[in-house]
């Protein structure tokens, strides 16, 4: 007699695991699609930094400075 309730004991707790376990992982993959969202609507604007425009910029005229002294033949 005992079996039987034991067999639906067992059934229903994995089935309300297997729910709960749905439901989180349901709630994880929209939070990861919200996360891919945002990503995605700040790379429409401009990523870069104050300081990276400066790092580019010095890079830049060292270049030029690089460039004018092999324009007047002098080696750097």
């Amino acid at each position: 007699m005992g079996e039987p309730f034991t067999i639906v004991t067992l059934a229903s707790s994995g089935l309300i695991g297997l729910t709960i376990t749905a439901f989180a992982s349901l709630k994880g993959w929209q939070g990861w699609l919200e996360l891919k969202r945002l990503e995605l609507s700040r790379g429409r604007q401009d990523p870069r930094s104050p300081a990276m425009d400066m790092i580019d910029m010095a890079d830049l005229k060292e270049r030029v400075r690089k460039l004018e002294a092999i324009a007047s033949c002098v080696d750097i």
